[in-house]
């Protein structure tokens, strides 16, 4: 049983100035982090998951956020610095909150049968949140880096790695 590591929504629309849901210089920030943990699991030849949104144009997210990573466009394309720097992968396109919701991750973590499963990502409080919360109900182990996540909100991002934390009981480091 190896480890595996989720990257989540490290995507050009979040991680790039200039589209509607930049998450900000954080987003920027922890891009060195990000690389260097896909990295050190390449070097094992570790599975790297990595969520993307991927919506349709007439997406119901919409409602409630602007229109962002529509399927076939760039801003819905994984960074290529960190797409690029794994060699055993796998990518699963999500169009909710949670990597878990309507996907094939569950099937996927199921084949691996990680001990423990390593979150990046962003954002904190919405994507990463969710995420954990379903790893979390389906008893994986979950560690989350607070260098490698961020958010828009730095107080939304603060209280949920404190949520992740005390109440879904995931380590953060």
């Amino acid at each position: 049983m190896a480890n595996v590591l989720i990257v989540v929504d490290m995507l050009e629309g979040f991680c790039r100035e200039g589209y509607p849901l930049f998450c900000g210089d954080d987003a920027v920030k922890i891009i060195p982090f990000v690389k260097k943990k896909i990295e050190e699991y390449d070097q094992q030849y570790l599975p790297v998951i990595f969520v993307a949104d991927n919506h349709e144009p007439d997406d119901k997210e919409f409602e409630i956020f602007p229109p962002h990573c529509v399927k076939g466009t760039k801003e819905a394309e994984v960074l290529p610095e960190l797409f690029e720097a794994a060699r055993r992968k796998v990518l699963i396109p999500k169009t909710r909150y949670s990597g878990l919701y309507g996907t094939s991750l569950e099937f996927h973590l199921n084949g691996f049968a990680p001990e423990l499963v390593e979150v990046v990502g962003v954002c904190t409080n919405i994507c990463v949140f969710f995420t954990v919360g379903a790893l979390r109900n389906r008893d994986f182990k979950v560690r989350v880096y607070r260098e490698g996540v961020a958010s828009f909100d730095r107080d939304a991002h603060d209280f949920a790695l404190q949520q992740m934390e005390k109440v879904l009981g995931a380590e953060v480091v």
